[in-house]
């Protein structure tokens, strides 16, 4: 793993977190930022870990998962590229709520809570994008349980995947790839089903043509199906 590798100013313009920063204020971040190139299933933290500081995703995969009472580990949360992520731990109790472990290879950048607060306080609109970016995670949470609620497991495996290619998809030849490995089990964690049950979902949307899967990395060949299975009302 290498630290401390120089940061771009150009590449925090695309993160959520630095959003309409002008240019000098991106140098500024730029350089109190601490950057890792960390290999696949590198630990970044660990629930429970109180030396906090404020993350975000350059490139590759994140996969955030708690641990619950009763032993089970749950995945509660992908990170993509641009996306922060450990963050709210600065805000609430100063330990971070899950674990966070690479998919692949991938750069991530951070800030400790005290460059992170000077850096809120010289730059507002960096408070304001945070607000932006809770809140918005805040809603995809009701969302998520409002779906575990009132909708059916096809529907919430739908929602899953899509929300996943919003976050780390792109478009090739066959459809809408996700760009990091995907275990069923994932994928069951996040749409709030069993194993099995995802297992055989994913299943029949393989053998109905509708997604491929290679390596554990999902290509959604007809986004629009997906779709129109998300939105299905009948429930």
């Amino acid at each position: 793993m290498t630290s401390d590798l120089p940061l771009v100013p150009q590449v925090l313009a695309t993160m959520e977190l630095f959003l309409e920063l002008p240019p000098v204020a991106q140098e500024t971040v730029a350089a109190t930022a601490h950057v890792r190139r960390l290999p696949k299933d590198t630990r970044i933290f660990n629930q429970g870990d109180a030396d906090v500081r404020a993350h975000a995703l350059i490139e590759g995969g994140v996969r955030i998962s708690q641990l619950g009472s009763d032993g089970a580990q749950v995945v509660v949360r992908f990170i993509g590229p641009g996306e922060m992520f450990g963050t709210v731990a600065l805000f609430t109790n100063g330990r971070y709520p899950a674990d966070a472990v690479t998919l692949v290879d991938s750069l991530e950048v951070s800030w400790s809570r005290a460059d992170l607060f000077a850096l809120m306080v010289r730059y507002p609109q960096i408070a304001i994008n945070i607000i932006r970016i809770i809140g918005n995670r805040l809603q995809e949470v009701q969302d998520r349980v409002r779906e575990l609620s009132t909708q059916r497991a096809e529907r919430r495996v739908a929602h899953a995947l899509l929300r996943l290619a919003r976050q780390a998809g792109h478009n090739t030849t066959d459809g809408t790839a996700i760009e990091f490995p995907l275990r069923r089990k994932d994928l069951a964690d996040i749409s709030g089903t069993t194993l099995h049950t995802a297992s055989r979902i994913l299943t029949a949307w393989e053998k109905a043509g509708l997604l491929a899967s290679r390596n554990q990395r999902l290509t959604i060949r007809r986004p629009a199906e997906i779709l129109r299975i998300a939105e299905d009302a009948t429930d």
